[in-house]
């Protein structure tokens, strides 16, 4: 029979890779969980771990093991939920990770409702420019934006946004005060671009005349930055030029801080969407919380 404590215990002892650390963040001693690795080990016949004196790693029967004890685990705490939900109303935790610029004008204000609505529900929310993995960081949703790469978790679309090409009235004044009138001139700007993109300046431009041709900025961006906040800042301040989300730069743009470029012009909308783990039960907390930020915005 499955010893679910134990799976977790290896879980979490794979993902710390140290058992002392495993056993702090499970408020366990280290001696139970180095039984508990033992014991699993002796019953399923095969080694799990790969032991050092500093840090343990997985053997290659571990990393396939790991993977599908995250599922089973995902899978069970479900069944949990949908239990304790028709009881008690939605508990447990709700582990979420975003952006940090739009967690904080979005998601955040969607999930503070969301909470006040399930007192019950413990919130986690992690804001991060980087994509985090799902499964192995244990979370329950991510919110992505921009183009969806191709996923094994499932995807949910909330919504879309325009992304638009913006300067400050101070570095047109300065750098091109003729004004930009085409796409030939707009790559010829002092651009600020986001390094988590691959080809953060290579797109599908949409002419007023409904034409689609490439635009590409060579050779490149002069400033690169990893956050949406910081090509604001930089922008605001004169940089240069960038491609921001409409959602972001609404406010600046109607203060008349930044001007959009070549307006008549359309770069590709971009997806917001839910991503949370291809299991075969969708949490309770997870299916509500999306359908909730989907109203909200």
């Amino acid at each position: 029979m499955l010893n679910f404590q134990r799976l977790e215990i290896f879980v979490n002892v794979a993902a710390a890779g140290s058992f002392t650390a495993a056993a702090g963040a499970m408020g366990l001693t280290k001696a139970v969980v180095s039984f508990n690795i033992k014991q699993l080990e002796a019953e399923l016949g095969v080694a799990l771990l790969h032991r050092t004196t500093r840090r343990v790693s997985l053997t290659g029967a571990g990393e396939g093991f790991y993977q599908r004890c995250l599922l089973l685990l995902q899978d069970a705490e479900s069944v949990l939920d949908e239990v304790r939900r028709d009881h008690h109303g939605l508990s447990g935790v709700l582990r979420l990770t975003t952006t940090p610029e739009y967690g904080a004008r979005k998601v955040v204000p969607a999930l503070s409702s969301f909470a006040e609505r399930h007192p019950q529900l413990r919130v986690q929310l992690v804001s991060s420019s980087t994509h985090s993995d799902l499964i192995s960081d244990r979370f329950d949703v991510a919110i992505r934006l921009g183009q969806l790469a191709d996923s094994s978790h499932h995807a949910t679309l909330i919504d879309s946004f325009d992304i638009l090409p913006v300067a400050s009235p101070a570095y047109i004044q300065r750098f091109a005060p003729q004004g930009i009138h085409s796409l030939a001139q707009l790559a010829q700007a002092r651009w600020i671009a986001h390094s988590r993109l691959s080809t953060p300046l290579s797109w599908v431009v949409t002419t007023p005349q409904k034409h689609s041709c490439l635009f590409n900025v060579e050779p490149g961006a002069s400033i690169m930055a990893d956050s949406a906040a910081a090509l604001l800042s930089f922008v605001l301040n004169a940089a240069g030029v960038a491609l921001l989300p409409a959602w972001l730069v609404a406010d600046e743009i109607a203060q008349q801080k930044l001007t959009v470029l070549l307006a008549d012009h359309h770069f590709p909308r971009q997806g917001i969407y839910a991503l949370y783990p291809n299991t075969r039960y969708v949490p309770e907390k997870v299916r509500l919380f999306i359908e909730h930020l989907k109203n909200r915005i």
